[in-house]
């Protein structure tokens, strides 16, 4: 039985850990925090979760940039100047938003036409940037304009990976069994 590709699509998970050392260049913050990003392609839906803690100077934006290897720095691949509703004049505090992709509203103009001048393409580069772990979350300060913390965000297990790893044991089993 053959199914098809996006009959397997399921949301991926990206983490990160946001600390000052993860900038590029490295700050000296005491703050942190995480972000849990989830890619669904099927839905194109990307929510983000995210919390900080201990910044030295109250936030001005909150974004994500593509596409380097780390460590490095990238333009910005989101929404300008900030996710929206994202905490501004705040040195701790939580967000938890989903961006519908295929809104230009989500992207920063600036990446849409670096990327073949639609949504489609940008988000199609954004998804590949976060697989191979070349996009990063940061939070910028007053303090800090280029961004006081970050992270690069990684791919976490998927249950993808669980399902196929299964069904690769089922197939092995099976053929066990027929030649035994």
């Amino acid at each position: 039985m053959i199914f098809p590709a996006s009959a397997f699509a399921l949301p991926v998970t990206f983490t990160a850990t946001l600390s000052g050392p993860g900038e590029f260049p490295p700050t000296t913050s005491p703050g942190t925090g995480t972000a849990s990003v989830t890619n669904d392609a099927s839905t194109h839906m990307l929510t983000l979760d995210v919390t900080f803690s201990g910044l030295e100077a109250p936030t001005t934006a909150s974004l994500i940039h593509c596409c380097v290897t780390p460590p490095g720095a990238a333009g910005v691949a989101t929404t300008v100047p900030s996710f929206p509703g994202f905490p501004l004049g705040v040195t701790s505090g939580s967000y938890v938003h989903t961006l519908d992709l295929t809104q230009a509203s989500c992207w920063n103009p600036a990446f849409v036409t670096a990327n073949g001048g639609t949504v489609a393409g940008a988000e199609a580069v954004l998804a590949a940037g976060l697989n191979a772990g070349d996009a990063y979350l940061n939070i910028h300060t007053a303090m800090f304009p280029g961004g006081e913390i970050s992270g690069f965000l990684t791919p976490e297990p998927t249950t993808a990976v669980l399902l196929g790893a299964g069904l690769a044991g089922l197939a092995v089993a099976r053929n066990r069994e027929r030649a035994g």
